[in-house]
This record gives C-alpha cells, structure tokens and sequence, in this order.
C-alpha cells in the first residue's frame, strides 16, 4: 500500500466490511503516523499495544488490558479479552485501529497463545462488522509465519 496516499488510507479505514486482523507492513515512521491520522480522521479510538515485553499468555494479556486501557473487571483470561473486545464502551468512538505493535518474540515463543489471541480479535472484528463498525487489528511483525494473516 503506498502510504502517501493518505485519501486511500482513510477511505479504507472507513469500510467495515474489510475490517479484521491484519499483517502491518514495514512503513516509515511517516507511514505510520499517516496510518493513526487516517484513523483519527474516521474518528476511530487508535490503541497502540506494545508486546515488546510479551513473552507468555500472562504477560500478553497484561500488555493488551495495559495498553487498551480495560475495566478493572478485566480476568486476564481468553473469555475476558473476547468480552472486553466486544463492548469497548470505555472508548466510544466511531471505529476502533488496534496496532499490536513489536509481536515478533512473542509469535516465536509463544505462537499458539498469540495466534488464540489473533482469533479472538477477528472474531471481535467479525461482531464489529455486524454492527456496521470498524474494528481494524493490525499486527507489527517481521516474520509471515501465520499463514492466514493477510497484509494489510
């Protein structure tokens, strides 16, 4: 996708009915930001998740409560992040781009955790759509080892 077209980006953005989980190409860092402007243009809440640290189930699910901010009431187990995706009415917004950004240790040393975690986002997507509302999972990570990850 050529990123200086910030008109395509936004125009994108905005079809629900493609919405889902995503491979984030390599962009420059004004790829990047025109991505989150694009966005932010749609009036969608942008969340930027950072795995860096993410080495397990655990320490994934802390880094997605952490950074997208979730209710106290979160368990930090699969049936709490599918509940937490489905109502993200602590962020009302028009649309939802979560940048699961630094995924590549994670997806080595725990692939089936991350991958189950993936699932659970196109299936919040999925709910999403029906609702006729964007919910845009982009993933930031070198490796294509998951074959049913598109490039966004």
């Amino acid at each position: 996708m050529n990123t200086a077209n910030y008109d395509h980006l936004e125009v994108l953005l905005r079809d629900a009915s493609r919405a889902g989980v995503y491979h984030l190409p390599r962009w420059s860092v004004d790829g990047h930001a025109s991505l989150v402007a694009a966005a932010e243009a749609c009036g969608y809440f942008v969340f930027n998740v950072d795995l860096s640290r993410a080495k397990d189930k655990d320490s994934l699910l802390v880094a997605i409560g952490r950074d997208m901010a979730f209710p106290e009431w979160f368990g930090h187990n699969w049936d709490a992040l599918a509940d937490c995706l489905a109502d993200l009415g602590w962020r009302p917004a028009e649309g939802y781009l979560v940048l699961l950004e630094h995924a590549d240790a994670l997806q080595a040393g725990a692939e089936d955790d991350f991958v189950n975690t993936l699932k659970i986002f196109a299936e919040a997507a999925d709910e999403w759509r029906e609702q006729g509302i964007a919910l845009w999972c982009l993933v930031d990570m070198q490796s294509d080892g998951i074959a049913w990850l598109r490039d966004f």
